[in-house]
């Protein structure tokens, strides 16, 4: 996976596989066949994160990791498996783009002084126009 400069590998080997029965479409099939597809990735205990990275996606994806630092991504958007295990892993490579892209700093910006001016006298003529109102209700009377 391609990170700015650098690149992030995971080896397929990292990437536990496990399958169940889906829910959903698929007719008697469903009943039968194990088509969801749910991989695991242990983020604590991988060799190919550097320490930076994987505290990176323990801050960042944490409501997606359990106590034992093990990430799981679930699909049974398809009828078979191995489509299943291919959503699944595009899936885990989307979340890590997503827990290492880093958001460029705000530069801070200024109003110009024409603009300033301008919406301060806007805000002038609208409040003589009010006074102006208010004195034609007092004269009236």
């Amino acid at each position: 996976m391609t990170m700015g400069r650098d690149e992030v590998r995971v080896p397929f080997s990292e990437l536990g596989f496990s399958f169940s029965r889906s829910s959903g479409a698929g007719g008697q099939n469903v009943n039968k066949v194990n088509t969801r597809a749910t991989l695991s990735f242990d983020v604590r205990n991988s060799p190919s994160l550097d320490e930076h990275r994987r505290q990176l996606i323990l801050r960042r994806l944490g409501g997606r990791i359990n106590r034992d630092g093990v990430l799981r991504i679930s699909s049974d958007t398809y009828r078979t498996q191995g489509a299943n295990k291919e959503e699944v892993v595009r899936r885990f490579y989307a979340l890590l783009g997503t827990a290492f892209h880093e958001q460029r700093p705000r530069r801070k910006t200024r109003v110009p002084k024409r603009a300033r001016e301008r919406r301060l006298s806007a805000k002038k003529m609208r409040g003589h126009l009010k006074r102006q109102r208010n004195k034609k209700i007092i004269d009236r009377e």
